[in-house]
C-alpha cells in the first residue's frame, strides 16, 4: 500500500488522520514537533521528531522516505500568535511550505495542504470554492500567500480548507471549541461566548473521512471541507451543553467586541460544501449527530 507523510502529526487533525489512513492500510511517515504523543503501536507507523522550519530536515526525511503523498497539516494557526509574531508566523505558514512542497516535487506524486476559512474577509458567509478571497489577519494572510505557491506546482496538488475543528481534546493538545466548552462547563467554570462570529463547525473525524476522500481520488484542486450546519460558537456552546447534561446557565453571550484580540476575526465564514458532496461523496454529520456520537 502507500506511503503517506503527514506533517502536524501531534495535533487535533493530524492524529485523527493518522488513525483513518492506518485504518485504510497506508503506511504512514508522521512528522511532528518534540517527540510521539501519538500513543499509537503501529508497525506501519514511523515517527520523526522535526522542526518544519528547518532548511534541510524535512528534505532528509522526504529523500529516506519516499512517501507517494505529502499531506501538510503543521502550521502556526493561533490568529493572536501570528497577529504578533508575524515574521515567525511567515517562517512556519508560508517559506517552510514553500520548502517542503520543493522537496516533495522531488521524491513525492501528490501534495495535500490543509487551510482555512480565514483566507476570506467574512462579509458575505458560505464561501465557495471560486469565491475572492480577501484576509483580513496575518493568519489568514499567511496561508493564503502559501496556497498560492502551491497552486504555482507542476505536481498534482489540492488545498483542503476548513472551519473551526472540533473534537476531543488530545493530550498536551491545544483545546478547540468543543473541548474548552465540555471542560469549562464540568468544572462549573462560567465561559463568555460569541454569538455574532457565523462558521460551519467541521467534526474531525468529518475532516479527515474528506481528507482520504481526496487522497484516494487524487482530487486536485480547492476543496471546502467543513460540517453542513452554520453556527455561532455560542450556540455550538449551548449544543453541548444539553447534549451532556451541563449547566447552560454557565454560558454567557456576548460579541467578538467583548473581548481585545490582537487579530481580527471574520464575522461570517462557513462553506458552502456541495463541490465536495457531489464530487467527492463527502458526507458530514450534523452538529447534534456529532456530538451524540462523541458522547458514545
Amino acid at each position: 500500500m502507500e506511503k503517506i507523510l503527514v506533517t502536524g502529526a501531534n495535533g487535533l487533525v493530524g492524529r485523527a488522520l493518522l488513525r483513518v489512513l492506518l485504518q485504510n492500510g497506508y503506511t504512514v511517515v508522521a512528522v511532528g514537533r518534540g517527540p510521539s504523543r501519538l500513543k499509537m503501536e503501529d508497525p506501519s507507523l514511523i515517527y520523526y521528531a522535526a522542526d518544519i522550519t528547518h532548511p534541510f530536515e524535512m528534505q532528509l526525511i522526504l529523500e529516506k522516505e519516499r512517501p507517494a503523498v505529502v499531506v501538510h497539516a503543521a502550521a502556526m494557526t493561533q490568529a493572536d500568535d501570528c497577529e504578533l509574531r508575524q515574521n515567525e508566523a511567515h517562517v512556519c505558514n508560508v517559506e517552510a511550505t514553500a520548502r517542503l512542497l520543493l522537496d516533495a516535487e522531488s521524491f513525492s506524486n501528490f501534495f495535500l495542504f490543509l487551510s482555512t476559512d480565514f483566507v476570506f474577509d467574512g462579509k458575505k458567509g458560505m464561501y465557495t470554492e471560486t469565491d475572492a478571497e480577501a484576509p483580513i489577519s496575518w493568519y489568514g494572510s499567511t496561508k493564503l500567500q502559501a496556497e498560492a505557491i502551491i497552486q504555482t506546482s507542476d505536481m498534482p496538488w489540492a488545498i483542503a480548507r476548513t472551519c473551526l475543528v472540533y473534537g476531543p481534546a488530545t493530550e498536551q493538545g491545544r483545546s478547540n471549541i468543543f473541548s474548552w466548552v465540555l471542560d469549562s462547563l464540568q468544572q462549573n467554570k462560567p465561559i463568555k461566548v460569541v454569538d455574532d462570529q457565523w462558521r460551519t463547525p467541521t467534526w474531525v473525524d468529518d475532516l479527515v473521512a474528506g481528507l482520504l476522500l481526496i487522497i484516494q481520488q487524487r482530487a486536485t484542486g480547492i476543496w471546502h471541507l467543513a460540517g453542513p450546519d452554520r453556527s455561532t460558537p455560542y450556540q455550538m456552546a449551548l449544543a453541548i451543553a444539553q447534549q451532556y447534561g451541563l449547566d447552560a446557565s454557565l454560558i454567557t453571550r456576548v460579541t467578538a467586541d467583548t473581548f481585545t484580540q490582537p487579530a481580527k476575526r471574520p464575522l461570517l465564514t462557513g462553506f458552502d460544501i456541495s463541490k465536495a458532496q457531489q464530487a467527492l461523496g463527502y458526507r458530514p454529520g450534523s452538529i447534534k449527530e456529532n456530538l451524540s456520537k462523541m458522547a458514545g
